[in-house]
C-alpha cells in the first residue's frame, strides 16, 4: 500500500521531471514567460485605472460655480444639474475643501500653498457630474454651462476618449498574448509529458496489464504538470517584482505627480493568479499528453 501515498506519486513526478530535463526547462521558460508578460500589462493597466480616478478623466464634468453666489444659490444650482437628463451623480466640492485636496496632492512640494488660506483662496465651490452615455455627454456639457451661476465647465471628452481606446488597445494585446502564450505553453508541457510517458512506456504497459487503475497510471504527469507551473509561476514572480520596483525607482522624482500602486498591495493577489495559472496550465497539458497516449 506504501506505493499508493502520495509521495510516491510526487517521486515518480521529480524522476520524470529530471530525466527529460531539458524539455522541462523548455516548460518553465516559456510558461514563465507568458506570465511575466501578463502580469505586465495587468499591471499597467491597473496603474492606469487608478490614475484615471484620481485624475476624474473620464465620465466627468467638473462646473465651477460664480463666486458671487450664496450657499442657497450653489444648492439650488446643484439640484438643476441633478435634475439633467444623463446624469448619473453630481457631488459637492466647496472651495476649502477643493484647496485641501490641491495641498495634500502637492504635499511633497512644501510650502506650495502655506500663503493660501481664507479670502485668499483661489479655488471656487464646484460641482463634479458624473455622465452616464459618452454619446450625449457634450449635450449634457452644454446644458450645464447654460445654467445661471455655473462659471465654466472642464470637459475632458476627447482625452478621456482617447486614454479609453489606450486602454482597451493594451486590453486587447493582453488578450492575445494571453490566448498566444497560453497554448504554446501548453504545446510545450503536453510535449515534456508525453516524452515522460513514452520513457516509461513499458512500465506502464506492465501497471496497467496486472490491472492498475488509470488515475494511478497518469496521477504522476499530472504532478509533473504542477510542479512545472509552480515552478514557473515563483520564477515569474519574482521576475516581475524585480521588474516592478526597477520601473518605479527609475521614474523616480520626475514622474511625481503620478501614483504608483506600491507592490506590497499587489503582491498578494499577483502572486495568487501567477500560481492559480501556473497550476492550471499545467494540470491541462498533463491530462491531454497522458490521455492521448494512453488511449493510443
Amino acid at each position: 500500500m506504501k506505493r499508493y501515498r502520495l509521495t510516491y506519486f510526487m517521486g515518480q513526478s521529480v524522476k520524470g521531471l529530471w530525466r527529460n530535463g531539458v524539455m522541462t526547462l523548455a516548460s518553465i521558460t516559456v510558461l514563465m514567460s507568458c506570465l511575466v508578460v501578463i502580469g505586465s500589462f495587468a499591471l499597467l493597466i491597473e496603474n492606469i485605472n487608478v490614475n484615471l480616478e484620481k485624475l476624474g478623466l473620464l465620465n466627468e464634468i467638473v462646473a465651477f460655480i460664480d463666486e458671487t453666489k450664496t450657499p442657497e444659490e450653489v444648492a439650488a444650482i446643484g439640484e438643476q444639474i441633478r435634475a439633467l437628463d444623463n446624469v448619473a451623480n453630481v457631488e459637492y466640492i466647496s472651495k476649502e475643501q477643493a484647496l485641501e485636496e490641491e495641498k495634500e496632492r502637492y504635499k511633497d512640494y512644501t510650502g506650495l500653498y502655506d500663503l493660501v488660506e481664507g479670502d485668499e483662496n483661489p479655488l471656487r465651490d464646484s460641482f463634479v457630474i458624473t455622465y452616464i452615455d459618452n454619446e450625449k455627454a457634450s449635450t449634457t456639457n452644454y446644458q450645464v454651462n447654460h445654467i445661471d451661476g455655473v462659471a465654466k465647465s472642464n470637459f475632458r471628452l476627447e482625452l478621456a476618449q482617447t486614454i479609453e481606446r489606450v486602454k482597451s488597445g493594451i486590453s486587447l494585446v493582453l488578450v492575445w498574448f494571453m490566448a498566444i502564450l497560453f497554448f504554446v505553453s501548453l504545446f510545450v508541457i503536453i510535449n515534456t509529458i508525453k516524452l515522460a510517458v513514452h520513457s516509461r512506456r513499458s512500465e506502464i504497459a506492465i501497471m496497467r496489464y496486472v490491472g492498475a487503475t488509470e488515475w494511478f497510471v497518469i496521477l504522476p504527469f499530472i504532478f509533473e504538470g504542477i510542479f512545472i507551473g509552480v515552478l514557473s509561476s515563483g520564477v515569474a514572480y519574482l521576475i516581475e517584482m524585480y521588474i516592478y520596483r526597477y520601473v518605479v525607482a527609475m521614474m523616480g522624482d520626475n514622474f511625481r505627480m503620478l501614483t504608483i500602486i506600491p507592490f506590497n498591495d499587489i503582491r498578494l493577489m499577483l502572486g495568487l493568479a501567477f500560481l492559480a495559472i501556473g497550476v492550471v496550465t499545467g494540470i491541462i497539458g498533463s491530462t491531454i499528453s497522458t490521455r492521448k497516449y494512453l488511449k493510443a
